[in-house]
């Protein structure tokens, strides 16, 4: 779109401005806060001098934006209750994106400040939690406006991540030390000497993928992050899916109606088909959705993201009880729904690729100082970085395609600490404590700092935000009355990522 045609009033547009430089601020922070760790294994076993090691991880993270998946950044914006943002109104919305924003980036430069690895996914998920908290608090209504089954998987992603990034790395460094008996790989380096090539080679690898994977996976952040703003502050173009044609939104209604024919079986689902219900008659009503005004697309919003929420909890609460071809349809109808909403514009891949690709370039030195040399007693060998690496990124890449946000710092330090413990090489216990002390209390102190700032600044404007209004029925839906096709068109499924960017 043009933010430039004359179709945003100016006020928007500098709020906006506003705003994006912030969210592009998070990602160029994040960039040389978390990417240290990424650099650091090659840095201190001499692979790659520091200089090379820095720029060539900074172009790998822009790489892993550009041509990393969705599912992490829907999972951002979905923290939030499905119409939060759209409803508690502009003005509090920008504040609640600000609030979050200054919250994740102060802890940010922070820890970086006093040479911590500690998490951007951490800050950044306190932060919304934070925000989210304070207000179902101001506005009477506690707990509502946080998602609190996405916020329990996700902390879960962040709880594990960690301790699965010790075991793995130890245990893989015995295996090496069992399969691969080259002592040269088990030593530290002897002065500035590099390496032989073969290590090298395989130490610029794992860096090289656990750039790639952070790029990806912390990209998508900032990508959700971003969406979060643009649904907020301009619904009219963001709110729904630009690419919902009139005929895939007879392709959603069609997988919606079999998804309720499912559900007609089952006498406990009258609740999950009466969201559904709602949802129907909003993407049927009146004429095609892009052409509506900005408050019937939030509506349709609303709708359509409360009925796959609610579609999606019956699925996982009665699996157990439904055919495979049930669950087919169930599944087919959630991910038609998600496709309505669940988008990312090109520009905001673009956007957040470069900041994070530049912000990888500056202000390295300090975490790499404290991996490198400060969690274990002896210096990193070849070994303990490429096993810690590899297990970084592999958990990296599998929480890709979970669509879960992980941590590439604390998983690749825990790495780093496990092959000391599993070296018997010792540990600092000082670092190793200030590093669980921060990962413990990123999540409360963001959230604490992001709800204290949004109930300063938008306390008085909360209030309870009225219902949408009721669909009119109108004779001749022009939606309605055509023949729906299949919902999966022969030799393709409908996916979440079926339409995922704006073209």
């Amino acid at each position: 779109m043009n933010f430039f045609d004359g179709s945003i009033p100016p006020g928007t547009l500098a709020l906006l401005g506003i705003c994006l430089a912030i969210a592009l601020g998070f990602e160029f922070v994040n960039g040389f806060h978390d990417t240290a760790n990424a650099v650091a294994t090659v840095i201190y076993t001499k692979s790659l001098r520091p200089g090379v090691a820095v720029v060539w991880s900074g172009i790998m993270n822009l790489i892993g934006v550009l041509t990393g998946g969705t599912a992490v950044a829907f999972g951002i914006v979905h923290l939030l209750p499905v119409d939060l943002l759209l409803n508690i109104g502009q003005t509090a919305g920008l504040l609640m994106v600000l609030s979050l924003l200054l919250s994740a980036i102060l802890w940010n430069i922070g820890t970086w400040y006093f040479g911590l690895p500690a998490s951007s996914s951490h800050a950044l998920i306190g932060s919304i939690l934070g925000v989210g908290f304070a207000s179902s608090l101001l506005s009477g209504n506690p707990g509502a406006g946080v998602n609190w089954d996405k916020a329990q998987q996700t902390g879960l992603s962040l709880l594990i991540s960690p301790l699965l990034g010790f075991v793995a790395a130890g245990l893989l460094l015995l295996l090496m030390k069992a399969i691969v008996r080259n002592p040269k790989l088990y030593q530290e380096p002897d002065g500035d000497t590099p390496p032989p090539w073969w290590i090298r080679g395989i130490l610029f690898l794992t860096c090289t993928g656990v750039s790639l994977s952070h790029g990806s996976n912390d990209g998508q952040k900032g990508i959700g992050l971003i969406m979060l703003i643009l649904i907020g502050l301009l619904p009219a173009q963001y709110a729904v899916n630009p690419a919902l044609t009139p005929e895939r939104t007879i392709a959603v209604l069609s997988a919606v109606r079999d998804a309720r024919t499912v559900l007609a079986s089952f006498p406990d689902a009258s609740e999950t088909d009466a969201r559904l219900a709602e949802a129907e008659e909003r993407l049927k009503a009146g004429p095609p959705i892009l052409s509506r005004s900005a408050e019937e697309r939030k509506a349709v919003r609303a709708s359509v993201l409360t009925a796959d929420d609610a579609l999606s909890r019956y699925v996982k609460k009665h699996g157990a009880t439904l055919t495979e071809s049930q669950r087919t349809v169930l599944k087919t109808a959630n991910k038609a729904m998600q496709g309505v909403v669940d988008f990312v514009a090109n520009w905001v891949v673009y956007a957040v690729a470069l900041a994070l690709g530049i912000g990888t370039t500056v202000g390295w030195k300090r975490i790499v100082v404290t991996v490198g040399e400060k969690i274990g007693k002896t210096h990193l060998t070849y070994a303990q970085g490429a096993a810690a690496e590899l297990v970084a990124m592999c958990t990296i890449l599998a929480a890709d395609k979970l669509g879960l946000p992980v941590s590439t710092t604390h998983v690749l330090s825990s790495g780093v600490a496990g092959t000391m413990a599993a070296n018997r090489s010792g540990l600092q216990t000082s670092t190793v404590r200030n590093i669980a002390l921060a990962w413990v209390l990123t999540l409360p102190v963001t959230m604490l700092v992001s709800g204290t700032l949004f109930a300063l600044t938008a306390g008085p404007m909360i209030r309870q935000s009225p219902p949408p209004p009721p669909v009119k029925r109108t004779r001749q839906a022009p939606l309605a009355t055509q023949k729906a096709p299949s919902p999966v068109p022969p030799g393709r499924e409908i996916v979440q990522n079926d339409w995922p960017r704006e073209t």
